[in-house]
């Protein structure tokens, strides 16, 4: 699932006369705006999606042979969003991406990339009956307009390895984790015994978005729901994000994270203790892990069911190159319907981001219950901030997160204090 945490690939810039025949046009124009017939779309790299996408592609095209869909992976580059980016700077994107990050909207908005979804009669009723009102809400954008569908989510929490705990005298049941003192006690534990060579290892790396799964859920955790930037101001050069910048500072000085890459997957391969993923995790760890799953942690140690974490969602958008949009927005409606968010849960255990979820899913849910507190954790997220620049905004916070927390090179208040400055500035640009 390297797509979830690295958005693996290597840049593409693909010929725009290959697309024509799927739906592509040349331009970023206007003219057939509400046209039906062939499109092509992309979808995510990872087996289980391609398996869906697939699937879905083939029960559309049995129903509509006057407007066949062609899917295929996104294509190799360094990162999903810059490959998306090319294709609209080329004028050749297909016409859906299921795989969005709400991250990259606003840059694909400003390249005049996406068209918004209030274009479509009940393009704005469908998507906020599906997700609920006050969770489209997170997804639109400062115009008022929704360019993204929020399709699925992964909320983080923090998976552990049993058999380590039980080796270093830890409660492999029960863990002891909620609070800071608590999580940091048991990292020294399971180090200190040599039951692991590290207690959680988050890439020490500078992708933008590397703060989604270190610092970024346990903020919105200790803040009780709160984005990194809201009412156009950064929120965390506040008590909570000193709490949670001093406590991955203490996780690096200690020894109990690694400063440096590992090649390959720290917990998968047994080097870490502890991990911060989503329920994507549940089906790749199953076989080889003995695994358990805890809400992140507080410095207090609130209760379960009053924390909040990173939604780490994946968006769709119908693009501007696409001649066919009409086919464009009922395939996305078809792939979006009750049915297909079912089989996708099935096929991934990704949640779709649908109002009641463990209501609309609960036969699944009680067959598989390993996911329910996934399913109850996904009504208590909150993702990225639909902002200006957001990728730029994340790079600059993630720059001075590894100088100050990962390498202690400057003090945490005084980064933290820098970064709302950066960042606001950022969004402002």
């Amino acid at each position: 699932m390297a797509n979830k945490r690295t958005f693996t690939v290597a840049v593409a810039a693909l010929a725009c006369t290959a697309l024509l025949a799927a739906g592509c046009s040349s331009g970023g124009g206007d003219s057939g705006k509400a046209a039906s017939g062939p499109i092509k779309i992309w979808y995510s790299n990872n087996a289980q999606e391609v398996a869906w996408g697939k699937a879905t592609v083939a029960a559309w095209n049995t129903a509509h042979p006057d407007q066949q869909v062609t899917g295929e992976e996104i294509p190799a580059g360094t990162s999903s969003e810059e490959v998306i980016s090319a294709a609209i700077a080329a004028g050749n994107a297909p016409c859906l991406v299921f795989n969005g990050s709400p991250s990259a909207i606003s840059g694909w908005v400003k390249q005049g990339g996406l068209v918004p979804l209030n274009d479509f009669p009940d393009g704005v009723s469908y998507l906020e009956s599906r997700s609920g009102a006050g969770v489209a809400a997170e997804y639109k954008s400062t115009d008022g307009k929704y360019y993204q569908l929020p399709w699925k989510s992964n909320p983080v929490m923090i998976f552990y390895n049993k058999d380590m705990f039980k080796a270093a005298g830890l409660d492999p049941d029960h863990p002891a984790l909620s609070t800071y003192s608590d999580f940091l006690a048991a990292a020294q534990k399971l180090t200190s015994t040599g039951g692991a060579q590290y207690a959680i290892a988050p890439a020490p790396t500078n992708e933008f978005f590397q703060n989604w799964f270190d610092f970024y859920p346990l903020y919105i955790a200790e803040s009780g729901g709160k984005a990194l930037i809201e009412n156009g101001g950064a929120t965390f050069d506040d008590a909570a994000g000193k709490a949670v910048a001093d406590f991955w500072s203490q996780i690096y000085a200690k020894g109990e994270a690694p400063k440096e890459k590992y090649n390959g997957d720290a917990f998968a391969d047994k080097k870490a203790a502890m991990a911060i993923v989503g329920p994507w995790a549940i089906s790749v760890y199953g076989s080889k892990v003995s695994w358990g799953a805890v809400p992140v942690p507080t410095s207090t140690g609130m209760a379960a069911d009053q924390i909040h974490t990173f939604a780490d969602s994946k968006t769709v958008s119908v693009f501007r190159a696409c001649k066919n949009r009409q086919t464009a927005w009922d395939y996305l409606k078809f792939a979006t319907d009750q049915a297909n968010d079912g089989t996708l849960l099935n096929t991934t255990g990704q949640m779709p981001l649908r109002a009641d979820l463990p209501t609309v899913y609960a036969s699944y849910f009680s067959t598989h219950p390993e996911y329910t507190q996934f399913a109850q954790q996904a009504a208590r997220t909150v993702e990225v901030p639909n902002v200006a620049n957001g990728v730029a905004m994340w790079q600059d916070f993630r720059n001075g997160y590894l100088k100050s927390v990962v390498f202690g090179q400057q003090s945490t208040d005084q980064w933290l204090h820098d970064a709302a400055g950066t960042v606001a500035s950022d969004i402002k640009k």
